[in-house]
């Protein structure tokens, strides 16, 4: 279970940081308070799966998924430019987070 939640805190970390962006700085209100929530969600999920999964394999999938998921979005959903260089970056991520997967107990 402490997976889930970990999956979950990642996707809910991408969604805070794409309503984060989307609140221009704090000054737009629903954005603001999304951000807000997805972020006490996230971190809440986090400290859930860290209770059974060691510390250093939770936060690097934690921030991993975050990274690549905003990776995502950002091309997907805010237009921002494609290049080679960043798809192996981003794939060099997910390789990370796989690694780190499969070298964690439990």
């Amino acid at each position: 279970m402490a997976w889930v939640f970990l999956t979950l805190a990642g996707i809910l970390e991408v969604v805070w940081a794409d309503s984060m962006k989307q609140s221009e700085g704090f000054t737009r209100l629903i954005p603001s308070l999304i951000t807000l929530v997805a972020m006490l969600a996230s971190f809440g999920l986090l400290s859930v799966a860290m209770r059974t999964l060691p510390l250093g394999s939770a936060y690097t999938i934690w921030t991993g998924i975050g990274a690549v998921g905003a990776f995502v979005v950002g091309i997907i959903w805010l237009g921002e430019g494609v290049s080679l260089l960043r798809i192996v970056a981003a794939l060099l991520i997910l390789a990370g987070i796989v690694l780190m997967k499969l070298s964690a107990p439990n």
